[in-house]
């Protein structure tokens, strides 16, 4: 078997052979773009081929930034479009791409690669952990009024909508006016077709703050090579202004059988992100709204007058990690607590074992190998689910998979890998 990277003149038969893999069919091109592949980088696909020159196997990686805890902005592989034909399966062609593939990334200097796992039990043999999360809120209509927060003093009263009786001030959700926003500000309704500079410029803002999020190039927007709101699917978005008139968040939905569907709420505050719940949640003539891709600890249930009337569903893991340089990555992150720590890590799948001490001072490492009795054991798929903060060491050493060395050894781990605020990803890859 021959694995290798693709060409341009590879490309239709890339594409043909995942989508054979998962037994699909590749859309047709259609006016305005929107095709997922279109924002392929086949310099950075594999094809698996048998002695003959058939193709067999396909993995690909995106070049995205990821943000981490401490707000430092690192390159990341977004590894995707793996698939091996049914008729190739079970021998050994997934190990050999995933093998060859982590190889590559560590010759170009990448020190971690991340993942959507298609199936949860694939990835982790490969050095993948989960490490950030999101689910589903569903809110009734007639269930959606908020509370006023009982924080604010007379004086500084989040502002409210012209309202429609429901006494939650939203706006009038009428599709094509406006209605009041976070401190004086304003929420406009455009289609998609009007405001992808906005959509672009919004989101690169809050993705440069939020732990866990990856970039989206200006070709995949340029493309529109994604789920909404990237894709051309038609979709409004509730763009929220500041008091002078600036982008600062926006609400991706449609409405469809009287479900109010929300892709994505992008907000560079608090604030901004309640103003666009209160006006979607606002919207007439829906029975119920849905939002997707819900951040561990979002507020917006306890924000409901009745706490109940939020349903949580979905809950599933989102970004998958994969550590390739263990002391770049830790030293790379902002860090929290001050500590040392001796973390002794396995890597079965590339065949490598080693001990590191991890030193944390004033919200900067330093990670150097050791031979120091360890304080944890771990698998590097274990590394890669608490790198973000998005998962406690703790939760891990009680499912049995992070062997303790010594009492105090887990507290501690928690405290250093705590960060300021959940890991949370929305990018579709």
């Amino acid at each position: 078997m021959e694995i290798r990277p693709t060409t341009d003149k590879d490309l239709d038969v890339f594409v043909d052979t995942v989508h054979a893999a998962f037994a699909l069919f590749p859309e047709p091109p259609v006016e305005g773009g929107g095709l997922w592949w279109s924002a392929l980088e086949t310099e950075r696909c594999l094809l698996a081929l048998t002695a003959e020159g058939r193709p067999v196997g396909t993995a690909a990686a995106y070049t995205f930034e990821l943000t981490l805890p401490g707000a430092a902005v690192v390159p990341a592989a977004g590894v995707t479009a793996v698939g091996v034909l049914p008729s190739h399966r079970r021998q050994g062609v997934l190990s050999a791409m995933m093998r060859h593939q982590l190889a590559d990334l560590r010759a170009r200097g990448e020190f971690l690669s991340v993942l959507l796992a298609s199936q949860a039990p694939i990835y982790g043999r490969f050095g993948y952990g989960p490490a950030t999360y999101t689910s589903r809120l569903t809110v009734p209509r007639h269930r959606a009024d908020l509370t006023v927060p009982r924080a604010h003093t007379a004086t500084d009263a989040p502002a409210t909508g012209s309202g429609n009786g429901n006494g939650n001030g939203n706006g009038n959700g009428n599709g094509n006016g406006s209605s009041n926003g976070a401190g004086g500000g304003s929420v406009e309704v455009l289609r998609r077709a009007e405001c992808g500079e906005i959509l672009e410029e919004v989101y690169d803002r809050y993705r440069r703050a939020q732990p866990g999020a990856l970039s989206r190039p200006h070709r995949w927007w340029a493309l529109r090579a994604g789920q909404p709101p990237i894709s051309p699917a038609s979709r409004y978005i509730a763009v929220h202004r500041d008091r002078d008139g600036v982008p600062d968040g926006y609400a991706s939905y449609a409405v469809d059988s009287g479900t109010l569907t929300v892709d994505e709420t992008i907000g560079t505050d608090d604030a901004v992100r309640t103003a666009l719940a209160r006006f979607v949640l606002g919207h007439d003539l829906v029975s119920q709204v849905v939002f997707k891709h819900v951040p561990p600890g979002n507020p917006l249930r306890w924000q409901l007058t009745d706490f109940r009337a939020g349903e949580v569903s979905g809950d599933s893991d989102w970004l998958w990690v994969r550590l390739l340089d263990v002391p770049r990555a830790l030293t790379e992150r902002g860090w929290f607590t001050d500590g040392e720590l001796v973390l002794d890590v396995d890597d079965p799948f590339l065949g490598e074992h080693d001990r590191y001490l991890l030193t944390v001072r004033d919200g900067r490492a330093d990670c150097v190998p050791t031979d120091r009795r360890p304080d944890l054991s771990l698998d590097v798929r274990d590394l890669g689910s608490v790198y973000l903060g998005g998962t406690a060491p703790s939760t891990l050493v009680r499912a049995g998979h992070v062997r303790v060395h010594h009492p105090g050894a887990t507290a501690l781990a928690d405290a250093l890998f705590r960060t300021d605020r959940p890991p949370h990803c929305l990018h579709w890859f």
